[in-house]
């Protein structure tokens, strides 16, 4: 059983023993003290907090015990019942709530969940407010409302159509070219909530065919949720028998944007928030903002039309930070997150389906040729483990000394860029591991280019 408490939230595995897994206890004990954080926050006599969640199976006990909890603490609740991660975020600030918590593990699988934890601009809370609440929780120093002072609970079913009527209604959203373009379109929604979300977005973009696939939302994902090109396999197979023009696949909490072209090839995960920033940056030049771990093909895309890249540090957190200190128009992250700030600061698949479909559609291109339109990168990811005893601090440094004539950046661990190539090591929060990820033209070269880095680390280690 595992159970990881961090800044930005609970996570953990469903059973086992108090504090060692997601059990009932501490999900009352977690929530009871994001209550308690709240209202050290706020003069307010009565606070309201959004919940929602994504399809898996303990879905329903979590919710229960956290809306028990909040109108325990004597917080109102609007419970949004089976919901998307962004649609929780948007509901957050539309209705005028003090907070929110997204019941999911994302992409984990089906024996986790989590308590996310938002702020009362539908945002994550940062990391000095997430030590705040996991110090309350520690301390147990929360208290509950006696029974005249119970919270409510309001129930709103249709809060994924509003949330998609929000996205129609941006103005880079062009109903009338989707619809004209006529497209088939294949979607992957692993059992989870996508499955109600995506059908309804694509009617309402006026997709003409939707070949749909796991749409039941009842928590039984058919494959590893998370949405990798080696998960995807059915999803390609029926992508070229079916002839449909591109293919759509989300994670369990819809925040995550895969693609898969007419010929059955992975789009690249990397490259969902490079297609949507090049259509963005072509009708309203800025800024854009990845983390130090995404493709370079972002501030490729980014220069050539104009405008100016910057990299934050990895987790949502720290790229919204950065979109609003540069005022980018468009961020995310390189695991097909987008973040698109004209509609909320959250990653967003729904958005990043409707701006990509609009992109499809005015170029004229198959999803094939749109994606050979963009620069060629790799990514190869490694790792490298070390004994509990191991200085990973010393490591970092004594690498950004011996490649100190390179450019450097140290905001998250060592970024070492090699004109347009890169490798990133940061040091894991978990485990005594660095993380090595390296990107160059091709897989051999960013390969080449990890083991390179890995033997030196290796070497300092002897040392």
């Amino acid at each position: 059983m595992t159970l990881i408490k961090s800044i930005s939230g609970i996570r953990g595995t469903i059973g086992g023993k108090a504090g060692d897994g997601l059990t009932p206890l501490d999900v009352v004990k977690f929530t009871s003290a994001y209550a308690e954080f709240l209202k050290k926050r706020s003069s307010k006599k009565k606070l309201t907090v959004v919940v929602g969640r994504d399809a898996r199976i303990s879905g329903e006990m979590v919710s229960s015990l956290v809306i028990g909890s909040l109108t325990g603490c004597g917080i109102d609740v609007i419970d949004l019942g089976l919901s998307t991660t962004p649609t929780v975020e948007v509901a957050v600030p539309a209705e005028q709530a003090d907070g929110g918590i997204i019941l999911t593990a994302s992409h984990n699988p089906k024996q986790w969940n989590a308590l996310k934890l938002l702020n009362e601009k539908g945002e994550f809370i940062s990391g000095e407010e997430g030590a705040e609440l996991l110090a309350i929780a520690e301390n147990e120093a929360f208290d509950f409302a006696d029974v005249d002072h119970l919270g409510s609970i309001t129930i709103i079913e249709d809060y994924i159509d509003r949330h998609i009527k929000m996205v129609l209604d941006l103005p880079l959203v062009d109903v009338n070219v989707i619809r004209e373009a006529a497209f088939h379109v294949a979607i992957d929604c692993v059992n989870s909530t996508g499955g109600i979300a995506l059908p309804k977005l694509l009617k309402a973009l006026g997709v003409s065919k939707v070949t749909e696939l796991f749409c039941e939302p009842n928590g039984h994902f058919p494959h590893n949720p998370e949405p990798l090109p080696e998960h995807l396999t059915e999803l390609s197979g029926v992508i070229k028998k079916s002839g449909a023009d591109v293919g759509f696949v989300v994670d369990p909490d819809v925040d995550r944007l895969a693609m898969v072209c007419e010929d059955g090839e992975m789009f690249g995960e990397e490259y969902t928030l490079v297609a949507v920033a090049d259509y963005v940056l072509g009708q309203n030049l800025g800024n854009t903002v990845s983390n130090l771990s995404s493709t370079r093909a972002l501030r490729d895309v980014t220069e050539k039309a104009g405008g100016s890249y910057s990299a934050s540090a990895v987790g949502e957190v720290n790229v919204v930070n950065m979109m609003k200190a540069v005022n980018a128009v468009i961020g995310g992250e390189g695991n097909g997150g987008i973040i698109y700030p004209e509609l909320h600061f959250g990653r967003d698949a729904l958005v990043g389906i409707a701006l990509f479909l609009t992109h499809l559609a005015k170029t004229g291109k198959t999803a094939s040729e749109l994606r050979a339109s963009y620069p060629s990168y790799h990514i190869s990811k490694n790792k490298i483990e070390l004994t509990p005893e191991t200085d990973v601090d010393g490591i970092l440094a004594a690498m950004e000394k011996k490649y100190a004539a390179q450019p450097v950046n140290t905001i998250d661990g060592v970024k070492i860029e090699f004109d347009k190539e890169w490798v990133h090591l940061r040091k894991s929060n978990t485990e005594p591991i660095i993380r090595i990820y390296s990107e160059s033209t091709n897989e051999s070269t960013a390969n080449n280019l990890a083991n390179k880095i890995i033997e030196d680390i290796k070497e300092l280690m002897k040392g």
